[in-house]
């Protein structure tokens, strides 16, 4: 009988069903009182009272990851790679990556070199007979004709220099060019060539990657195009590290759209100095759209919609009783589970838990009374806030 009168009005309709039709139990009296006293109780929720908070207008994207700096080095002579830098292996600015085998520039440098000593050679002779054919000039020792040649010769041998200087030059830039140098410190990502291969000028040889700073890229919907400047704070988190966050800002904001997404691209530079964010992940980002000082936020879960807009419920005092009121709800900004109300007061009490239980004038028990400043979180739909 005890299982019986605990589960509830119904039960013991029930229990009075089986006495049979006859006799009236004697404390049926009693029993019906208990019955009304429970189908008029107030319905428990739990409320929040809003108070002005700062609210972030937040657009959420989807980016991915690159490095900062990511070059696909290539040679720029020909020649047979000797020796390419292991995977993995830092390699410092102006640091060799890949050796191309040097012997014939080294030979072409030698043989440059020597005619440039003898290209030096003759430049001072004719030089010298310059210089002492000039006072002979001067005092018509010899005449005009002599002293042109004497100047030819000077510029002959002058230029035959200027000329073997330049070939030496050039083959020292080619004994250099056999050396892939890193533009930046970095790491060996990847090789595109072993030691044995022939390379041309322009193939590559090695990938080099430096992720000491990445760049999280992502294309923000067109409708925003007004919103997004340089310089705005950003969120970026990552999956892989559970969702950890990392404070930026927008370091770069596309002038174009493309036509396929509708989207323009933005960029967020990251220090990265441990290297834990990798290029090609994907990241999820938080630009703050707008930053409102004042805001009266409310879960949005305690917003129901209609088919005349949205609606919530606050509480009333009815000659002491806590009443649930409806009032028209128009949603302002809305985030993850919250949502600005542009129609409320401070002060006013929402309720959060309890809303879909009860109707315009019920009256309400509040189990849990809760404050913005408590930074409610309520279960919210899956859809956003429409506005």
């Amino acid at each position: 009988m005890r299982n019986i009168l605990t589960a509830g009005p119904f039960s013991v309709c029930a229990a009075m069903l089986l006495t049979g039709c006859g006799t009236e139990p004697p404390n049926a009296a009693r029993s019906a009182p208990a019955v009304v006293e429970e189908e008029g109780r107030a319905i428990r929720v739990e409320t929040l009272v809003v108070e002005p908070t700062v609210f972030r207008d937040i657009i959420q994207l989807t980016g991915s990851v690159e490095a900062f700096d990511d070059a696909r080095l290539s040679a720029q002579t020909s020649g047979t790679v000797i020796t390419v830098e292991p995977l993995g292996t830092f390699v410092r600015n102006e640091g060799v990556v890949a050796q191309i085998n040097p012997s014939a520039p080294e030979s072409a440098v030698s043989q440059a070199s020597a005619i440039v000593e003898a290209a030096e050679a003759q430049f001072g002779l004719a030089r010298e007979n310059l210089t002492r054919n000039e006072p002979l000039f001067a005092d018509s020792v010899i005449s005009a004709i002599e002293w042109e040649s004497v100047q030819a010769q000077y510029n002959r041998f002058k230029a035959n220099l200027a000329q073997a200087e330049a070939a030496l030059e050039q083959a020292r830039t080619t004994l250099a060019q056999t050396r892939v140098v890193a533009p930046f410190d970095g790491t060996v990502e990847e090789h595109f060539v072993e030691p044995g291969e022939q390379v041309t000028p322009g193939m590559a040889v090695a990938r080099l990657i430096n992720t000491r700073r990445v760049k999280v890229v992502s294309g923000v919907p067109e409708r925003y195009a007004a919103d997004i400047l340089p310089g705005a704070p950003v969120q970026v988190s990552f999956e892989a590290y559970r969702g950890n966050r990392i404070d930026g800002l927008v370091s770069f904001v596309g002038r174009a759209v493309d036509p396929q997404s509708r989207t323009f691209p933005i960029e967020i530079v990251i220090d990265n100095p441990d290297g834990t964010v990798k290029p090609e992940m994907v990241a999820r980002v938080e630009v703050t759209r707008e930053t409102i000082e004042d805001a009266l936020v409310v879960p949005r879960a305690a917003v129901i919609r209609t088919e005349n807009g949205h609606i919530a419920y606050l509480i009333e005092d009815r000659d002491g009783i806590p009443t649930a009121v409806q009032r028209d709800f128009v949603p302002g900004p809305d985030f993850g589970a919250h949502v600005v109300a542009t129609n409320l007061r401070s002060g006013d009490e929402v309720i959060v838990l309890g809303q879909s239980r009860v109707t315009d004038g019920d009256r309400v028990e509040i189990a849990t009374r809760h404050s913005t400043s408590q930074n409610v979180s309520i279960e919210q739909p899956e859809v956003p806030m429409d506005r």
